[in-house]
């Protein structure tokens, strides 16, 4: 696995300016008060969503110690620690929101330390456990970190507060400092909660997925409209996790971040066994090819594998709640 795919480490700053100080109170009650843009979270009295060391437990304490200590260029820095969701969909839902706080707190701890800031440096951090929304995998759980560091932090040795800074450059990279404890920390809980081998289950997953998308070097099993322009598509299915497979379809896209095209796939269901739903999509092109003079081979084909799904899992469930009947007693 490419270790710089295992977890996004962003770091970004406010300055000390009136425009500044108000976006970043309404960032910290973003971040209190929601998941993600469209998730509200429901607060518990008595129960505080920051875990606090040293800049606060409430949006409130933080602004305030983000105002208290900033420097002459620095309000706050803003991290975010997000594992790599197809990494954490190996570890046990009940571990994955333990496992990212403990690598949000070893991270931190362990940067600065390798930084020489013996005193070490205070922040605040609070959880989001949101779904993911990309186009390819959607709804896989997404567990992520938003940490909140001060402008300065306390010498012990000078005995007083001096500027905290990121430096990358070619005496000192400080960013790929903390990219590179960030990679070591996730290989280290990997193991703890996965296994020794998780590297080669994800290596596996990716090679699946590789083999997956092998039905795009096909001829094309239909076609579809859109903004009046034909395009075609491929059946096919792709991995969500090792044990959940998604049925869907092959289609070409601009790539947002590049605009150059690329094949992407979109799902129809998932939650099934790989061999399921590959015998399932490999048996459509050629009910698409009896139907090649619609106008819209796509929504014909997404219909008919939402039919044959729906009418499967209605046939299970009477098949779970039909009740079993003995043979009538003679015996009166």
């Amino acid at each position: 696995m490419d270790r710089k795919q295992m977890c996004i480490a962003n770091l970004t700053y406010k300055k000390p300016t009136s425009n500044e100080q108000k976006r970043m109170k309404n960032l910290l009650k973003y971040l209190t008060y929601r998941d993600s843009r469209d998730d509200y979270v429901l607060q518990v009295n008595g129960v505080e969503r920051w875990v606090n060391r040293g800049m606060g437990q409430s949006a409130t304490e933080v602004a305030d110690r983000c105002d208290a200590y900033q420097s002459e260029h620095v309000l706050l820095f803003s991290l975010v620690a997000n594992p790599n969701p197809d990494l954490i969909q190996m570890v046990a839902p009940e571990d994955r929101e333990q496992f990212v706080r403990r690598l949000t707190e070893n991270v931190v701890e362990d940067f600065f330390e390798a930084r020489e800031i013996d005193t070490g440096v205070e922040f605040s951090y609070v959880l989001h456990s949101r779904f993911t929304n990309d186009q390819e995998a959607p709804g896989r759980h997404d567990p992520h970190t938003h940490i909140v560091l001060p402008g300065t932090y306390y010498d012990a040795d000078e005995g007083r507060r001096k500027p905290l800074y990121f430096s990358r450059n070619k005496n000192v990279n400080h960013i790929e400092m903390l990219h590179t404890i960030t990679e070591d920390h996730m290989t280290q809980l990997m193991e703890r909660y996965v296994g020794l081998d998780w590297e080669q289950r994800y290596d596996t997953l990716d090679q699946q997925r590789q083999q997956q998308k092998q039905v795009i070097e096909s001829e094309q099993h239909g076609f579809y409209m859109e903004t009046e322009e034909i395009k075609p598509f491929w059946c096919g299915t792709r991995q969500y996790a090792e044990d959940n497979c998604a049925i869907g379809y092959y289609i070409s896209v601009e790539n947002k971040h590049t605009d150059e095209l690329e094949i992407q796939f979109r799902p129809i269901a998932n939650g099934l066994d790989a061999n399921y739903a590959h015998e399932l999509s490999s048996g459509m092109p050629t009910i698409l090819a009896e139907r090649e003079n619609d106008m819209d081979q796509l929504e014909l084909y997404i219909e008919t594998i939402r039919i044959v799904l729906d009418d499967e899992y209605e046939d299970i469930q009477a098949q779970r709640f039909q009740p079993e009947f003995g043979a009538p007693s003679l015996d009166l």
